[in-house]
């Protein structure tokens, strides 16, 4: 999934131009849909040899890149051209862009690597539209461009401001939940927005807009499973921060031979998009990870957005946490949830990313599995070391760190110490974040003996929760 972000420790990039300094004023951009014709106008603050494109991931079929697929850029003398990882606007002969730009594009509903897909297509012509694709950033040369690396937290090219403005000449767009006649968004990651005639289902502590030819049994367990999840976090953590949060699910349709189901979080939003022949019928399988799957990005608007991590090696943080959250909650509204299957296995994957290796750089090794299974353990840990459940454990970080929001490594084990009355958990914990273990069975086993959790260990060592 695609979460939260948050600062890698990177160094500064050597041998890269310097950028042209962050603008004192945003880049502007007007995306508007006009019958089928759809435009994207960018008014740029500075002229610049190059504007650099932040969110410009692959298209996960081809693995090419996406705009080339979309946009045709209208404006003489520019051009898209991609340099390095990233696409990148230049003028001819290397002048400078000019202050305004226009783009025609057809949005596109590909998956991307990694990234949030441009756009969501709904069956009724309804189309969300993500407003990230179009944040951009001043550099000196597209050659230079082409030396930035894929991740550019600590490169020292932070994102030029950007505002979106978005309207639809049919009528009005939809966006956090509520009509707008234009819809203006300028936080940083951005959101979607939906153009088209798809109406939301609004709840008291959810708005759900559902593609209308979902599949039935699909259609209904979000509209009576999704608030009930929400319903649930509020009540043992308190409110999700902004607005009433969004769920958006589109269908791709019954496409032979697949079963797929997909998405991402973003501020005060979910979006969700179901394809495939095999959702077609209801099974416990299904029902089971799609409520999951809900469970888990609904928990990161309190761990990820209400609180998030200092450091991406962070992650188990958060993406632990929310998949102990997610699995708690789904064996509370559905009875026939095999909840100890999935925490069963979380321990043996986490014993497997840990042997001789430290969870804090899984992420350097392409395991980003561990920072789920090892973050869910952590949280089992917190939870039955202080005796309540692990919505407790998080409501006291969120209190703990209202005012920065950022909870460190050290504050969350220092939160355990406080909850456990034993030094020696975290101790534990941290060894396995920077080392690992020679034998990880044997010491997550240790983990949840001193917690106090009921296990046996099989033929192969891996503890199972009994």
């Amino acid at each position: 999934m695609r979460r939260a972000l948050a600062a890698a420790l990177l160094p500064a990039l050597a041998g890269c131009a310097a950028t042209v300094g962050r603008p004192a004023v945003p880049l502007e951009v007007a995306a508007v849909r006009s019958g089928e014709s759809w435009t994207a106008e960018f008014r740029f603050p500075r002229r610049a040899r190059a504007w650099v494109f932040v969110r410009s991931a692959l298209a996960r079929v081809g693995e090419q890149p996406w705009r080339p697929q979309s946009w045709t850029v209208e404006t003489p003398g520019v051009r898209l051209e991609r340099h390095g990882h990233y696409d990148v606007l230049v003028a001819g002969r290397g002048g400078r862009v000019p202050a305004r730009v226009r783009v025609r594009f057809t949005p596109f509903t590909g998956d991307l690597i990694a990234d949030y897909d441009p756009a969501l297509a709904f069956t009724d012509g309804s189309v969300a539209l993500y407003s990230g694709q179009f944040e951009a950033f001043p550099f000196d040369s597209a050659a230079a461009a082409g030396r930035l690396p894929v991740d550019l937290s600590g490169a020292g090219v932070p994102a030029s401001p950007t505002r979106v403005t978005f309207s639809d000449a049919a009528g009005q767009v939809l966006h956090a939940g509520q009509r707008h006649a234009a819809a203006v968004l300028d936080e940083t990651g951005g959101s979607y927005v939906l153009f088209g005639p798809a109406e939301p289902i609004v709840t008291e502590t959810l708005v759900t807009i559902i593609d209308p030819q979902l599949p039935p049994w699909i259609k209904d367990a979000l509209a009576r499973s999704a608030p009930e999840i929400l319903a649930r976090y509020t009540a043992a953590m308190g409110p999700a921060p902004g607005p009433r949060p969004t769920v958006m699910v589109s269908w791709a349709g019954p496409t032979p031979r697949l079963r797929s189901m997909g998405g991402s979080t973003l501020p005060g939003l979910i979006a969700i998009t179901y394809e495939g022949a095999g959702v077609l019928r209801e099974s416990a399988e299904l029902r089971a990870f799609g409520l999951k799957f809900i469970a888990h990005e609904a928990a990161h608007f309190w761990l990820g957005e209400t609180i998030r991590y200092q450091y991406s090696r962070d992650a188990w943080i958060t993406e632990g946490g929310a998949d102990l959250l997610a699995i708690r909650t789904v064996a509370e509204i559905d009875p026939a949830y095999d909840w100890r299957a999935e925490l069963n296995r979380s321990i043996a994957d986490c014993a497997s990313l840990s042997a001789g290796r430290g969870i804090a750089s899984a992420e350097q090794r392409g395991e980003h599995r561990a920072y789920y299974a090892c973050g869910a353990l952590f949280g089992m840990v917190a939870e039955a070391a202080s005796g309540r459940p692990f919505t407790h454990f998080v409501r006291g970080l969120i209190a703990a760190n209202r005012a920065d929001s950022v909870v460190t490594r050290e504050e969350w084990l220092a939160a355990l110490d406080q909850v456990s009355g034993d030094r020696a958990f975290s101790d534990d914990i941290a060894r396995l974040l920077d080392e690992g273990a020679p034998d990880p069975k044997a010491a997550i086993a240790a983990l949840l003996t001193r917690a106090g959790i009921a296990f046996t260990r099989g033929a192969d060592g891996v503890p199972r929760l009994t």
